[in-house]
């Protein structure tokens, strides 16, 4: 009998793992053709990283790690974590400029999310695969300090072309 690999509860994994778990699943998504899922997914997937962003600063600064996650919960969202804990932690010019680029990029992906969560809107081919080109580099972007050579794994509508910042 072969053994079976044990995985940990997604609760347990570190947040880079949980953001391979849900980029994985939009692979998926976007095989079936599910596209309002995939989308969902691929925002979720950016959120994590703005997460992985937020505990690598807190963190530096000796913050407890309950204490981050405090902080995490009162940020709420992709745009609270970029407004609220990671613009305000980078005041030169050039570290403002790349947290424009990337807020622009958080408002496309969360404006696409919220018609599927909040309105119910049903998203074709075209508009998630914009969302996921949006989401990858987005998320590839926010990462580069931390994680230096970071690519997400490709997904079925991954193209060449990268969302430039």
């Amino acid at each position: 009998m072969a053994s079976r690999k044990s995985k940990k509860p997604y609760a347990e994994r570190p947040d880079l793992d949980k953001l391979e778990s849900n980029w994985k699943k939009v692979s998926g998504f976007i095989s079936r053709g599910e596209w309002s899922a995939a989308i969902t997914r691929a925002a979720t997937a950016a959120e994590i990283a703005a997460n992985i962003a937020v505990r690598h600063e807190l963190q530096e600064y000796r913050l407890e790690s309950g204490f981050v996650d405090h902080l995490l919960i009162w940020a709420n969202g992709l745009a609270g974590k970029l407004d609220k804990i990671l613009r305000p932690l980078h005041t030169t010019k050039e570290k403002q400029a790349v947290f424009r680029a990337l807020k622009k990029q958080a408002e496309r992906i969360n404006s696409q999310r919220n018609l599927v969560v909040h309105s119910g809107h049903f998203m074709n081919k075209k508009e998630a695969e914009e969302v996921l080109e949006l989401s990858q580099s987005f998320i590839e972007n926010l990462l580069a300090p931390y994680h230096p050579s970071y690519e997400l794994p490709k997904t079925n509508a991954s193209r060449k072309a990268k969302v430039p910042l």
